[in-house]
C-alpha cells in the first residue's frame, strides 16, 4: 500500500489530495482547497497538506511521496514535482477514463491538452497572456455586475439575446461590458455572450492540436461553471468537423492534484524497486 499526496499550487487556488494506491486500486483519503486571495501560496500549500493529514488521521511520516504541480516546485516539503500538463491529463483520465483531451481553464489562462488512453500528453497549446478567456476575467465581470460566482451558470442559461464580447484583451473586453451595461443589455445576455466568446477561443485551441472528437474534460476553476460547459457543447455543434463532447466532473478542480499524487505513486514504486526509497512507516 502506498499513500501519496498531490499538491497543485495555482494562481487562484491551492488544491491538495491524499490518495491510497494498492494493487491498482485508488482510494480518496482527503482533499483540501484554499483560495489564494493575496496570501502566500507556499504557506497555503502547507495549510492544505496539514488539513488533508488531519482529515485522514495520518502523520506526515505515513505519506510515502508528496508530489507537487503547477507553481509548487518551491514547496519546501515536497518529494518531487511534475509538470501541470501531465498531471491534469492523468487526473482527468482518473476522473473519466474516456477522456482524450483536457481544457484546463485556470485563473489566468486556458490550455488545451491532447493525450492518449494512458494519460500521456501528445500535444498542447495555451491562450495568449492577454486573452479574455480566463477565470479571473469572468470573476471580475461577475463582480462588476453584482453576481455571485455560483450564479453565473444559471444566469447564462436564462439568456435570450446574448451579446458577444469580441475583444481578445481582457482590459478591452471589460470596457466592452461596461458599454453593454450602459446600453441596457441584461446581465444574463452579457454573461452568455462572454461564455460564447470564451468557448470560441477554447475550441479553436482544441482544433489547433487536432482534437475534433471524443471526450474533452474541463479542469481548473471554471470546470464548475455549468453555463460555460453548456456553451462549449453548443458551440461544438456549430463548428464544422468537430464532434467532441465536453464534460466536467464534481472533482475537476482537483484534477492536477490527483494527477500529481498518481504520478507520485508511480515514481515512488519505481524508486522502491531500485532500492532508492523505503516505504513510509
Amino acid at each position: 500500500m502506498t499513500v501519496t499526496a498531490g499538491i497543485d499550487v495555482g494562481t487562484g487556488a491551492v488544491k491538495a489530495v491524499l490518495l491510497r494506491v494498492e494493487d491498482g486500486k485508488v482510494d480518496w483519503l482527503a482533499r483540501s482547497l484554499w483560495r489564494v486571495r493575496q496570501r502566500d501560496p507556499l504557506e497555503l500549500a502547507r495549510v492544505a497538506f496539514d488539513q488533508t493529514l488531519g482529515e485522514a488521521g495520518l502523520a506526515e511520516r505515513q505519506v510515502s511521496y508528496v508530489a507537487t504541480t503547477g507553481e509548487g516546485e518551491s514547496v519546501p516539503f515536497h518529494t518531487g514535482h511534475f509538470y501541470s500538463m501531465t498531471t491534469h491529463a492523468r487526473g482527468a483520465i482518473h476522473l473519466e477514463p474516456e477522456t482524450r483531451a483536457v481544457l484546463d481553464i485556470g485563473a489566468l489562462h486556458g490550455r488545451a491538452i491532447a493525450m492518449d488512453g494512458r494519460g500521456k500528453v501528445l500535444n498542447y497549446k495555451m491562450t495568449s497572456q492577454c486573452a479574455s478567456g480566463s477565470g479571473q476575467f469572468l470573476e471580475n465581470i461577475a463582480r462588476y455586475l453584482g453576481i455571485a460566482q455560483d450564479e453565473i451558470g444559471t444566469l447564462s442559461a436564462q439568456a435570450d439575446n446574448p451579446e458577444v464580447v469580441s475583444s481578445i484583451c481582457a482590459v478591452l473586453a471589460e470596457t466592452d461590458v461596461i458599454n453593454m451595461v450602459s446600453r441596457g443589455i441584461s446581465a444574463a445576455n452579457i454573461i452568455k455572450g462572454i461564455h460564447m466568446s470564451m468557448a470560441s477561443r477554447l475550441l479553436k485551441l482544441l482544433k489547433s492540436i487536432d482534437v475534433r472528437s471524443g471526450v474533452v474534460m474541463v479542469t481548473g476553476g471554471l470546470a464548475l461553471d455549468a453555463g460555460l460547459i453548456a456553451t462549449l457543447n453548443e458551440e461544438i455543434g456549430n463548428m464544422k468537423g468537430m464532434a467532441a463532447t465536453v464534460r466536467a466532473h464534481p472533482d475537476s478542480q482537483f484534477a492536477g492534484a490527483i494527477g500529481a499524487a498518481l504520478w507520485g505513486a508511480y515514481r515512488f514504486d519505481r524508486l522502491v524497486a531500485r532500492g532508492e526509497m523505503n516505504r513510509a512507516a
